[in-house]
């Protein structure tokens, strides 16, 4: 592999009596090679053939240098690593540790690096559904929102008895005029608002939607595609939707009765809810005064709006008095087993942990990052990014279980394992990295290696 070296020779000053000096004459170095536990994983999951499965290649076999595979791997792992621009492949395309992850350590011909730069992954961003004249690669969005899914269920052993769906909508701010932009009165400025789905830590669904929308719209057709991949393979395992009170639609709660879903959604306060629970209220305001610390009541009752709802639902109210004023809080669920006060505080207050997961493919992961001039395109980068934390996600599900790191966040999974030093010497034999010995993590990542070593 060719590498530029310079002999110039950079002082640094003295350290006792020794100069301090550095040049760039190192030789074929890597500063990702904990990337190769990233290879690893995806051999375990099969995530990079299958998400290139979901494209369809129109180009002439004779004319061209990189397959999808190959396109679609180096996107996903470039993201993993914590390289957000296209740009950055122009350097990329030489660096060993995407060669080897691309199984390609030479370009088939002259002038090409073994992977692609900027100009042909723009190109493959710019997939459409069909194959044009000017798009010779076209990708199919209901194949990649598919094995999203697929991936999830591969990922336990048996099927479990109940799960929990968690639905959020986010901002996703907007600098230039992309397509499908809106203002967006509540996050103060012009973005997307997409539509995540979480199961736990694993990722479901990450659909990129304009600002100009409820929160809800859509999620019941997203929630029948995902409800009914899960069912064909697990026909007997409970589903529960958990989400904020932008979801306590009609539409949203009459689909998942419709379809033996329970949900557990917040429900935005208003008059007539506090004047239900007035009682439960002074008695918390009493307790609190009288022991200077906050109080809470729980209320059990049926309730339904004045138009909106077709129908009476089963309504939990929290009364709470806190810091001097009131707190009342309301969820809305078709859950039968447990009291008011489980349900609030033990199932729906822990729907807090998804925003963490969020905070993760947005800003460890780029998600938002969609910058692109068409929405389609920017719902490509949308996957890719997501892609990439499903397979920093299998890593931590796989190797990392039995580390410090099974509960790190993909920012520090890349910073503590993936972003390891290495020298690289490729003989007849072999490709070896040989990796820095003072890394701090090298227990870690030998765990990691015999973790996915025995899958």
């Amino acid at each position: 592999m060719p590498t530029e070296c310079s002999a110039e020779q950079f002082d640094f000053g003295l350290v006792g009596r020794r100069e301090v000096v550095g040049s760039f004459d190192g030789g074929t170095i890597t500063s990702d090679a904990g990337a190769l536990l990233l290879g690893r994983t995806d051999r375990a999951i099969g995530l990079v053939d299958r998400l290139a499965a979901c494209f369809t290649d129109c180009r002439k076999v004779e004319l061209i240098e990189h397959r999808v595979a190959t396109l679609v791997g180096q996107r996903v792992f470039g993201i993993a690593l914590g390289y957000e621009d296209l740009n950055d492949h122009d350097e990329l395309r030489r660096d060993p540790v995407m060669a080897v992850l691309a199984g390609k350590l030479e370009a088939g011909r002259a002038n090409c690096a073994p992977v692609a730069g900027k100009s042909t992954l723009n190109r493959l961003e710019l997939s459409r559904e069909t194959a044009t004249r000017y798009h010779k690669i076209a990708a199919d969005p209901n194949a990649i929102e598919s094995l999203f899914v697929t991936l999830f269920l591969e990922a336990y052993k048996t099927p479990p008895e109940e799960i929990i769906l968690d639905i959020d909508a986010t901002d996703d701010p907007l600098h230039g005029h992309q397509e499908g932009r809106f203002f967006h009165g509540y996050y103060d400025g012009y973005c997307y608002l997409p539509l995540y789905v979480f199961c736990g830590r694993h990722l479901l669904a990450a659909k990129l939607r304009p600002a100009n929308i409820d929160a809800a719209a859509g999620t019941a057709e997203q929630m029948a595609r995902i409800v009914a991949q899960i069912r064909g393979r697990w026909p007997h395992t409970r589903i529960i939707l958990r989400a904020d009170s932008g979801f306590a639609r009609d539409a949203l709660m009459g689909w998942c009765e419709a379809n033996a879903v329970d949900y557990i959604f917040g429900l935005a306060r208003n008059a007539r809810l506090k004047d239900m629970i007035a009682a439960e209220l002074g008695e918390a305001q009493q307790e609190s005064q009288q022991t200077g610390k906050p109080a809470r009541r729980f209320k059990d009752f049926t309730w339904s709006t004045l138009k909106s709802w077709s129908r009476e639902r089963r309504v939990i109210a929290k009364a709470e008095w806190t810091r001097g004023e009131e707190n009342p809080r309301f969820i809305v669920t078709t859950l039968t087993k447990g009291d008011g006060r489980y349900l609030y505080e033990d199932i729906y207050c822990a729907r807090g942990e998804m925003e963490n997961r969020i905070k993760e493919c947005q800003t460890d992961l780029f998600a938002d990052r969609t910058s692109t001039a068409t929405m389609a395109a920017n719902q490509l980068r949308l996957w890719f990014a997501s892609m990439a934390y499903v397979l920093i996600e299998g890593t931590r599900r796989l190797a990392l279980q039995a580390t410090d790191l099974a509960d790190a966040t993909c920012g520090t999974i890349r910073r503590k394992l993936f972003k390891i030093g290495a020298l690289v010497t490729i003989s007849v034999r072999r490709i070896k990295f040989a990796m820095a010995s003072g890394c701090p993590y090298k227990a870690v990542f030998a765990t990691a290696h015999r973790a996915l070593d025995s899958t």
